[in-house]
């Protein structure tokens, strides 16, 4: 019997470098030929009724009566009229139903920051994160999302493929330990001890990178969203874990889990109104930076038992990890140098989403009523469906949004658009309720309440 050959490093280069040499070709046949993504325009029909509210005679009698207002570009016929995101928003500032305000809510203060996290692969973290990005900016909202996932999907979603290490999360992890030990260096007592702090050293390997001195801006990036922007991941930043180890021991003083929210902290409070969080499968530096960054955890999962016992793992040892950062402060509730946070961290809500959901299947039905059962109030009423549309759009790395309806039957694109809909409806409601919690006093932690039928169940 011949044997197997052994393979190693250099094979395993050798295959992305085949794969390297088709993804070109795979990006032109998902975004443009150029390799830029572009965002369509809205159909009149879906400007008037989808995203303003308006009925689409008032509409065109609002277009025909002011014609100072963005009119779109007119098909050939005559019939239709294709709008701008740019000009859509327009339209928002200038129009009024009665003397409503067409402008989306928007509480005071900093923006509402919001982790979508779990363990489980697969359980639509990316896809979530997508959708709800999309459709705050179609309401009207301007929105920065982070990938903190090294493999980075949603920044691939949102059309940037060529991204250096230096501007993803590692490169604010990196850069924050930085100027934390060097205000250490300079002040007369430890960041968590309290006591007198030997001169922590950063090494001219870390140092001559050049993060330091990089400003808040430059991790940011555009998308061919006119109002959302992106702090994007790549392959090579998933050494993350590994370089933060090495920056705990160079600096143990040093708040590591803290370095996301200080750069969050840099940023104006008028900036954005709604950041969105996709985090990787795994809890880590990475995610830690985002779930103590976050506002509200949003937690995605599939309706299987795996992804039942994947979500409840993750709830357990997030809670674990989130107890062993305040107790490492003495459990004391005083600002500690922490981005503005105090410990023990606390959230506005905690959501539990269920996804990849069919409605006909008995087993899923199952699966979402003992989510409910054992979570009550913290399952959203609205679970994602699985359609047809969705999967369709997942595999050109689009959202349904950006999906035009005429590349399929209205009624599958309506379906698939409704299930996202009702989602983000209810993730706004959630949202709103929330917000004004963030100019007020910090609370203390409690316990979520446990449903009466879960108690029953020893839950």
């Amino acid at each position: 019997m011949t044997d197997r050959p052994l393979y190693n490093h250099t094979a395993l280069a050798r295959l992305q470098s085949a794969s390297l040499r088709l993804q070109t070709h795979i990006r032109r046949q998902t975004f443009s030929p150029d390799m830029q993504k572009t965002l369509r325009r809205f159909s009149s029909w879906e400007v008037a009724e989808l995203i303003l509210g308006l009925n689409q005679s008032t509409f065109r009698g609002r277009l025909a009566a002011q014609p100072d207002l963005p009119g779109g570009e007119v098909e050939p016929d005559g019939r239709q009229r294709w709008f701008s995101l740019e000009e859509i928003n327009e339209l928002r500032r200038r129009l009024k139903v009665g003397r409503r305000s067409l402008m989306p809510q928007r509480p005071p203060g900093r923006a509402l920051r919001t982790a979508i996290a779990n363990f489980k692969g697969g359980a639509g973290k990316s896809t979530v994160a997508l959708h709800l990005a999309h459709a705050a900016a179609l309401d009207g909202y301007r929105v920065l999302c982070i990938d903190f996932d090294p493999q980075a999907t949603l920044s691939h979603a949102m059309g940037l493929t060529d991204v250096a290490e230096d501007y993803t999360v590692w490169g604010i992890i990196a850069r924050d330990l930085i100027h934390e030990t060097d205000r250490m260096n300079a002040g007369p007592t430890g960041a968590a001890s309290g006591t007198a702090l030997p001169r922590r050293t950063i090494p001219a390997s870390i140092r001559d990178l050049g993060l330091d001195t990089l400003r808040t801006a430059d991790f940011i990036k555009p998308t061919a969203w006119p109002t959302i922007d992106l702090i994007p991941s790549c392959a090579n930043a998933a050494f993350v874990e590994f370089a933060s180890a090495q920056y705990r021991h160079l600096n143990p003083d040093w708040t590591f889990f803290a370095a996301v929210a200080r750069y969050l902290a840099q940023i104006p409070d008028d900036a954005y109104d709604l950041v969105f969080f996709d985090c990787p499968p795994a809890i880590g530096y990475q995610s830690m930076n985002a779930v103590f960054a976050a506002d509200m955890l949003w937690i995605p999962s599939g309706p299987g038992y795996w992804e039942y016992d994947s979500t409840t793992s993750f709830i357990g040892q997030l809670s674990e990890a989130l107890g062993d950062l305040a107790a490492g402060y003495g459990g004391a509730e005083e600002e500690v140098p922490t981005g503005g946070v105090t410990l023990p961290k606390t959230y506005l809500d905690i959501r539990f989403l269920m996804t990849r959901f069919e409605p006909g299947n008995d087993l899923h039905r199952a699966m979402l009523e003992a989510y409910g059962k054992v979570f009550g109030s913290h399952l959203c009423t609205h679970p994602v469906e699985m359609t047809r549309a969705v999967d369709q759009s997942g595999r050109f790395l689009s959202s349904i949004y950006e999906t035009d309806y005429r590349d399929m039957t209205r009624e599958t694109w309506r379906r698939a658009r409704d299930t996202f809909d009702r989602a983000y409806t209810e993730f706004l409601g959630t949202a709103l309720a929330a917000w004004p919690k963030l100019s007020a006093p910090s609370p203390r932690g409690h316990e979520p309440q446990e449903t009466e039928d879960a108690q029953a169940q020893g839950l």
